[in-house]
């Protein structure tokens, strides 16, 4: 195709492309926030979603634990203040409850779409326990479950008639324009293919599910493409950043001499009864607090020994608990020549998770117009100052869903009633909140 010119609304100065795509919303990030948030618009919307590397190169696919779920009506309060404490309660409360609520219907909608959680003999969800945590409310598929959630989205991404995947393309800048009324807005972005071609996306929503900064750090559990491109991009064009510092360390990560991403030893190991030893086989230290109390605790043994890393023991884990729910844990402790049956492995803390970034409202909208955010890229206050366990996939599951909802009741909003009733018979269902609805009040906000 021959260069073309960009044109349009945009105040940038002009620049030539080799491809212009046009799209009702274009999503950058293939994690389970992207994925979701395609699978909750409507099919009379054109998605199409970027990925900066594979599609499998997401942080989303690194999941082990699990995703949180209220067990039940009574555990909303210490579901709530669970999230509350690892926060160090620099939580957005609205948003807490806003996850909490949505979380049973999120977990439903998952199973719909094929998701296999694990199950105990008499079929009902089984749960586990991890760190911080005053009670089992954690459903998982083995140690992979983010594998397992994030591959059946993208096979459910993939059968949509109107979204389109393009891998290995990374943007390198957001479009603006300007509305009627004279507002400054983002009508898409520009990125760059795996041929070094230069495409300019025009989009009336764009979407930033572009992970976290784990690729910016020496150690750490996340894919080396995760560099924070979301919140850089987004700062250059005067878009509101909240709590930049706030970066988990997870507690452990399998200790090696050798490069690249760090392994990382799930949580519910911990919870399931693993414990923490010094080179002198002595417990320093409550496994079950809060993730930046523990790791606080492995370096302070580590200053104070000499020693390059902590042991992690599994001698309290049920033989069967290893095999079967950690079953991808045992297989790599065993590459690298250690048998969790067995012995202690060795373990360290590594950069794992990013609790600040690009600040969104409830609907997960930025402070440009059209531009939204969702996943670890943004900020909504769920985690506050840390990240309580498993909480991660949920928030970014139940966030997604709001900013398609957001976009749908926007973008519909001056339609008239036949043209929202044509849009309605076209998607199979509209999900807002934990309703399937066809009511048309609700499609445009009127509620």
């Amino acid at each position: 195709m021959s260069p073309r010119l960009q044109v349009g609304d945009s105040p940038q100065l002009a620049q030539t492309f080799d491809e212009v795509v046009d799209c009702d919303v274009v999503i950058v990030g293939c994690g389970v926030a992207g994925l979701y948030c395609a699978l909750s618009l409507p099919e009379a919307l054109s998605v199409v979603l970027l990925s900066k590397e594979a599609v499998d190169h997401c942080d989303s696919m690194l999941a082990q634990g699990g995703i949180c779920v209220l067990h039940d009506p009574g555990d909303y309060e210490s579901f709530f203040e669970d999230t509350l404490r690892a926060g160090h309660y620099e939580n957005r409360l609205e948003s807490v409850d806003l996850m909490i609520r949505a979380s049973r219907p999120i977990i439903d909608d998952l199973i719909k779409r094929g998701v296999r959680f694990a199950r105990r003999p008499d079929g009902e969800l089984d749960y586990t326990r991890e760190g911080a945590h005053s009670r089992p409310r954690i459903v998982y598929h083995e140690d992979v479950t983010g594998e397992e959630i994030t591959t059946r989205l993208l096979a459910c991404v993939r059968g949509l008639p109107h979204a389109r995947i393009l891998e290995h393309t990374c943007m390198t800048d957001i479009l603006e324009g300007f509305e009627g009324s004279g507002t400054r807005v983002c009508r898409g972005v520009v990125a760059t293919g795996p041929g070094g071609e230069r495409t300019e996306i025009r989009a009336d929503a764009t979407v930033f599910a572009t992970g976290g900064v784990g690729g910016l750090y020496s150690r750490s559990t996340n894919f080396s493409c995760l560099t924070g491109d979301g919140c850089r991009i987004a700062a250059e064009h005067g878009v509101l950043l909240e709590h930049m510092d706030y970066v988990q360390i997870h507690p452990t990560t399998l200790w090696s001499e050798k490069p690249g991403r760090a392994f990382l030893i799930s949580e519910s190991a911990r919870g399931e009864g693993a414990i923490l030893l010094n080179d002198a086989g002595e417990r320093f230290t409550d496994e079950l607090q809060p993730r930046d109390v523990v790791s606080a605790a492995i370096f302070a043994e580590m200053r104070r020994t000499g020693a390059e890393h902590v042991w992690l023991s599994f001698e309290r884990v049920p033989r069967d608990v290893i095999e079967g729910h950690f079953t991808h844990i045992l297989e790599r402790c065993l590459e690298e020549g250690y048998d969790i049956r067995e012995r202690p492995i060795p373990v360290v803390p590594a950069q794992h998770y990013f609790m600040g970034g690009i600040h969104v409202d409830s609907d997960s909208q930025s402070t440009l117009p059209h531009l939204f955010a969702c996943g670890e890229t943004c900020c909504n206050g769920v985690h506050g100052k840390n990240r309580l366990a498993s909480n991660s996939l949920l928030e970014s599951l139940v966030f997604a869903q709001r900013a398609a909802d957001k976009i749908m009741r926007d973008r519909f909003a001056e339609d008239t009633a036949a043209q929202l009733a044509a849009a309605a018979r076209i998607r199979s269902r509209f999900v807002a909140g934990s309703r399937d609805v066809t009511d048309m009040t609700l499609l445009t906000g009127a509620v």
